[in-house]
């Protein structure tokens, strides 16, 4: 890559569409628009002749979650989806175009560290599947807040609803605003306008499609994403001379990192941050995020959910694993020409848009291919959002927390209601997000504080059986707290230009003329900052589960603990059961327990029948009240 190469792109008005490329994204619109007429409508109908034929049995042993069949079918497919479709839903229920631009920027700017969050991914699954999965499926909740008013009481259910939901319209400008910067860099359309496009087309059908429709759309919008990003990668490659040229070159620019063990919790991608920051990040949100634990409760066993976890996971792992060598290969191909310092981009987060323009620009269809893939990412997203949140105000917010008792007709008026409006503020909220930069950091950090606090209360009602009510009030506050002070003091230390993100080194002996030195980048001494406000975000969330389980134990002893033998086993966590005493687990219609008051009413029953003679035998039998029937 040479001076005049950079030079011949570096007018932004080159990086435009060829008309296949619009194409190519058209279709992905026509089609996610599609996929939510066909589940509102037609695949809908289909269903409801079916449920009379269903089996009696297990029509008896399902209920009805939010007051109807119909709303049960929308909000969560009756809990009869598959699973492939689901671990799909799962992926894009987190992977968005903040996963695809933020960690290829994150790459390039601060090297391989970050890419060991795979191995935290990993544990993530295990301990979800093991710990707090099997709760969920046991309670057979439709909200995961739910819980949280079997386990404590409704005044903690009603916290961790509203926080979730503000959590959520908080990062709903995210997931718009990075696809819209990628599609109006290579088109030139305003970046609000896109945003609001994405918003109608996301609002329509999740609107009249419900849970089937988000489901089924994302598990082709993420298939479509995750091609498009190997196609990149894959043409990016043979243009670099191969996978040895990339890495020497990331190498000899110091970007291969994966054993950097500085302790200092200041230090933004040490192998510590990544490995615990990253387990606790990833399991608080896949644990009992409701945008999670809504798709688990749609299927119709635990073995099933755990399946769709696994898949999760490995399709994430390399979903992840893609995206970390892109950040090599951006590095490669602007290792003598920082784009942001040429004036190519103006964000970090535009780098594998104009990377993709100037390496497959002239391959017509790639780049339409790449921004779908981008805008289905966000639709998924964004469509898992909007159907979660609608729940969460109906189930926690109106029927749990104001006791509001709402008809069917009502209930689906207010959930389509909520997703509207939804979708407005967040297009309002892109204004603000344009003032910010750095959007892994960002959305990590504001998701961290909701997600860190809910984190920490379920997981002291499933592992702390002697919690209450009062010990997880004192602990939500006392997590939120920690971790907004630390997330929003961070924020507004960056903001004031007291913090600086340490970027590694960059180069511009390739960049046209008027290009000529690196910004200076000077050690800042940030020593005069408060503590708390430089550790790296990856410890904000688990400062936050600690702060919720640490404050919730104490208090809970201090003002009386939960007597164990009260509680009922299905609402702890499996892996603490054995420590439990037999009055946690009632006995059930298929168990007899030999206990020695049963054992002695038995003795006294079967000593009246043999003085009372056959007579009182046969009226015994006939009467159904002999110890046979209570052995039934």
């Amino acid at each position: 890559m040479g001076r005049a190469l950079m030079r011949e792109y570096q007018d932004f008005g080159q990086f435009h569409f060829h008309w296949a490329d619009y194409v190519v994204f058209v279709l992905m619109i026509v089609l996610s628009t599609g996929t939510g007429v066909y589940y509102g409508y037609f695949k809908k109908e289909k269903t409801a002749k079916k449920l009379p034929h269903a089996d009696v049995e297990d029509a008896a042993k399902r209920t009805t979650d939010f007051g109807s069949s119909k709303m049960n079918e929308y909000l969560l497919g009756s809990r009869k989806l598959k699973i492939f479709p689901v671990a799909m839903s799962l992926v894009g229920s987190y992977v968005s175009g903040v996963t695809i631009l933020g960690t290829v920027s994150e790459i390039y700017n601060f090297g391989t560290q970050y890419w060991l969050i795979v191995v935290a991914i990993v544990l993530m699954a295990i301990v979800v599947s093991t710990v707090y999965l099997p709760v969920f499926a046991a309670l057979r909740v439709g909200s995961s807040y739910e819980y949280l008013e079997m386990r404590f009481n409704s005044t903690i259910r009603s916290i961790a609803s509203i926080m979730f939901v503000m959590d959520e319209i908080f990062f709903l400008p995210i997931i718009l605003y990075v696809p819209a910067i990628a599609f109006s860099q290579v088109t030139g359309v305003n970046t609000h306008i896109v945003s609001g496009v994405i918003c109608v087309v996301c609002v329509f059908y999740t609107l009249i499609g419900g849970i089937k429709a988000v489901v089924h759309t994302d598990a082709w919008q993420i298939i479509v994403m995750f091609v498009s990003v190997v196609i990149v990668v894959i043409l990016g490659t043979v243009y670099a001379d191969g996978f040895t040229d990339i890495f020497k070159t990331a190498a000899e620019g110091g970007r291969i990192i994966f054993g950097n063990i500085n302790p200092s919790p200041y230090e933004r991608q040490s192998l510590w941050a990544v490995l615990i920051g990253g387990f606790f990040y990833w399991t608080s949100f896949n644990s009992v995020n409701q945008t999670m634990v809504q798709r688990y409760m749609s299927l119709p066993s635990l073995r099933n959910a755990q399946w769709s976890v696994a898949i999760f996971t490995v399709g994430i792992v390399m979903f992840i694993s893609v995206c970390c060598f892109a950040g090599l290969l951006v590095y490669n191909f602007y290792r003598n020409c920082d784009p942001l310092t040429a004036g190519l981009i103006s964000n970090d987060d535009q780098l594998l848009p104009v990377y993709v323009m100037q390496t497959v620009g002239n391959l017509h269809g790639i780049p339409g291919l790449f921004i779908a893939g981008v805008f289905g990412a966000a639709l998924s997203s964004l469509s898992v959002v909007l159907n979660s949140t609608a729940l969460v105000v109906l189930e926690d917010i109106v029927k749990g927390c104001f006791r509001c008792k709402l008809s069917e007709k009502s209930s689906a008026i207010l959930v389509k209601t909520c997703i509207v409006v939804l979708g407005g503020i967040a297009v309002s909220l892109v204004f603000v997000l344009e003032k910010l930069s750095g959007i892994l950091s960002v959305a990590t950090s504001v998701t961290a504080i909701a997600a860190g606090t809910t984190c920490g209360l379920f997981t002291l009602g499933m592992l702390v059986p002697w919690s209450n009510h009062k010990g997880a009030l004192a602990g939500a506050i006392a997590g939120a707290l920690m971790s907004g002070w630390i997330s929003f003091g961070s924020q507004i230390s960056f903001a004031k230009g007291d913090l600086v993100s340490q970027k590694l080194p960059i180069s511009v002996v390739d960049c046209p003329a008027n290009v000529t030195t690196v910004p200076d980048d000077p050690f800042y001494d940030e020593s005069d900052v408060f503590p708390l406000y430089r550790l790296s975000f990856h410890w904000i969330n688990p400062i936050g589960i600690a702060s919720t389980i640490l404050v919730g134990t104490i208090v809970s002893f201090l003002t009386g603990p939960t007597v164990l033998k009260k509680l009922d086993a299905d609402l702890l966590s499996p892996i603490i059961h054995k420590f439990l005493p037999n009055e946690c687990f009632p006995a059930t219609e298929s168990e007899t327990e030999l206990t020695r008051d049963n054992t002695a009413q038995t003795l006294t029953h079967l000593l009246g029948n043999s003085r009372a003679g056959p007579k009182m035998d046969h009226e015994t039998v006939a009467g159904g009240k002999g110890p046979e029937r209570n052995m039934k």
